[in-house]
């Protein structure tokens, strides 16, 4: 068992965070958690927990980090779960899982949370994208999953984040999304202070899109950076990428104002332009002749190349135009070279701003 967490010292919270998920993100969220809730974070692996424990440090996810000696990991989801209980005041439990794993988890908790009268002013999901199978929003996916406890309030937690950046205790801005109140209060007073700011939003439905498909658009800026097209052209995919997101994220029910913030507007900025963006390193190799299946057998993941398919088909269903997205699908997996998908844009009619 993991040794338990203490408060950190003169702090008046009474809150218990649960990280679940001992990735990179899930790591650093810990760690900011850690500066005034007593927190711990939840891995799969025991070894990994045992290691984060004994050696203060994620060699795995976050290299060279020091962890705080006061963040203790555990690989007992049960342990983790009543931990996030078991201050005087409801807990929170943060989901640092990826997509692909998150109705998975989202079903364990469902399983053990129906069984005790649960504490938690709610569960916050970080995850983007749309699932591959589904085509749901992780809104969508944790709804279903958590059903048998579908009074635990739920929501989603971005903004233009790496997660380097934010264990290194560099400034950064969140957004946290929620239908509950409660539930964003006690994500800002887990999270906000000194280098984290943590802004509140009611539109759930926008934060998602904006993070998933800006995966998408910094995909194709990395591959127009490869074919070395220039600032110009990355700034009118940029630009007509955010009219792109905007339209899918309107036909669902999203509030246009929410892709002018920090997960629209923000998010795409940092992920189509920084050096750590995953997705923007794929783009850039396929700009330069590599393939995604030779990409993706090196390790190297972008959730953009995941769900871009699975957007292309709920958008079709829609009947939205979505031409930025139909070329990054022609080019991750339809076989059109790149510059021919770029040409292709280029010849679009003109049309009204």
């Amino acid at each position: 068992m993991a040794p338990q967490p203490a408060a950190p010292e003169g702090s008046p919270s009474q809150q218990h965070v649960a990280v679940l998920g001992a990735g990179a993100w899930g790591t650093a969220l810990a760690c900011a958690a850690t500066r005034h809730s007593a927190t711990m974070l939840w891995a799969r692996d025991a070894t990994l927990a045992h290691a984060i424990n004994t050696q203060h440090l994620n060699a795995r996810y976050l290299p060279a980090i020091k962890l705080p000696n006061s963040l203790a990991c555990t690989a007992s989801l049960t342990q983790a779960l009543a931990f996030a209980q078991g201050g005087s005041a409801p807990g929170l439990l943060i989901l640092g899982v990826p997509l692909a794993g998150l109705r998975a988890l989202c079903e364990q908790l469902a399983e053990q949370l129906a069984q005790q009268t649960p504490r938690l002013a709610g569960i916050l999901y970080t995850c983007k994208g749309l699932e591959a199978d589904s085509g749901q929003l992780p809104s969508e996916v944790a709804r279903s999953a958590l059903a048998a406890v579908s009074d635990i309030a739920t929501g989603v937690l971005s903004g233009p984040s790496f997660a380097l950046e934010v264990a290194r205790g560099l400034p950064v801005a969140l957004a946290v999304a929620s239908q509950s109140a409660g539930l964003r209060a006690a994500a800002i007073q887990a999270l906000h202070r000194d280098n984290i700011r943590i802004y509140a939003s009611d539109d759930v439905l926008g934060v998602e899109v904006g993070g998933a498909l800006k995966n998408i658009v910094a995909i194709a800026c990395g591959v127009g950076d490869g074919l070395g097209l220039g600032t110009n052209a990355r700034a009118a995919l940029i630009t007509r990428g955010l009219a792109e997101i905007t339209r899918f994220g309107e036909a669902l029910g999203a509030q246009a104002a929410t892709f002018a913030g920090l997960t629209g507007l923000g998010d795409l900025v940092l992920t189509a332009t920084g050096e750590l963006s995953r997705n923007r390193q794929v783009g850039l190799a396929i700009g330069q002749g590599q393939t995604l299946d030779a990409l993706l057998a090196s390790g190297l993941t972008a959730e953009g190349a995941r769900c871009a398919r699975a957007v292309r088909a709920r958008a079709q269903a829609l009947n939205i135009d979505m031409p930025i997205t139909e070329a990054v699908c022609n080019v991750l997996f339809e076989g059109i070279k790149p510059l021919d998908a770029v040409t292709n844009l280029l010849s679009r009619l003109a049309t009204t701003e």
